[in-house]
């Protein structure tokens, strides 16, 4: 993974590309101030070193039925790894958990969860996570509304700091 270092075109694509990944690319080409060939010479490389790991929709959850989000935070019996692997693999077959991710402190893991009504999330709360392997403790937050979902990371503070250190 990342076999090359990024110049300010690089990051101009990554940047363009995070905002808006449907944009053909004579259009890409065009923000970022080069020809076509080139910069889908550059996109290709920047997928296969690993800074563009895949394209994806930004869907509507709500439009789509699914009115509940939740937030898990799990603590679990032992920490081995693992029984942190076992935990790690048994989030990526629940549906319901897009995303999982292992923290420092108080809790093992925080969940992010969809369902399309409170009952079904209490159903898997109840009979599947709370009731798996080597889970100690579940506490859960209702998202009430969101107030930002920003994919990515910042370019304009990365620009700062590339400048900062030059």
């Amino acid at each position: 993974m990342a076999t090359h270092k990024l110049d300010e075109i690089d990051r101009k694509i990554l940047a363009e590309l995070q905002e808006d990944g449907r944009m053909t690319n004579v259009e890409l080409a065009r923000r970022v101030g080069i020809s076509a060939p080139p910069c889908l010479r550059r996109v290709r490389a920047l997928e296969e070193d690993g800074y563009i790991s895949g394209y994806h929709a930004r869907v509507n959850i709500r439009a789509l039925g699914f009115e509940v989000q939740v937030f898990a935070m799990v603590g679990l019996t032992s920490q081995a790894e693992a029984d942190l692997s076992r935990f790690e693999n048994r989030c990526r077959a629940w549906p319901l958990v897009r995303e999982c991710h292992m923290l420092n402190g108080e809790v093992d893991f925080i969940l992010k969860c969809v369902a399309p009504d409170l009952s079904t999330f209490q159903t898997f709360l109840t009979e599947e996570l709370t009731a798996a392997e080597n889970v100690a403790s579940v506490k859960t937050s209702l998202v009430i509304r969101g107030a930002k979902d920003a994919p990515g990371v910042p370019f304009d503070v990365l620009e700062e700091r590339l400048a900062r250190s030059a």
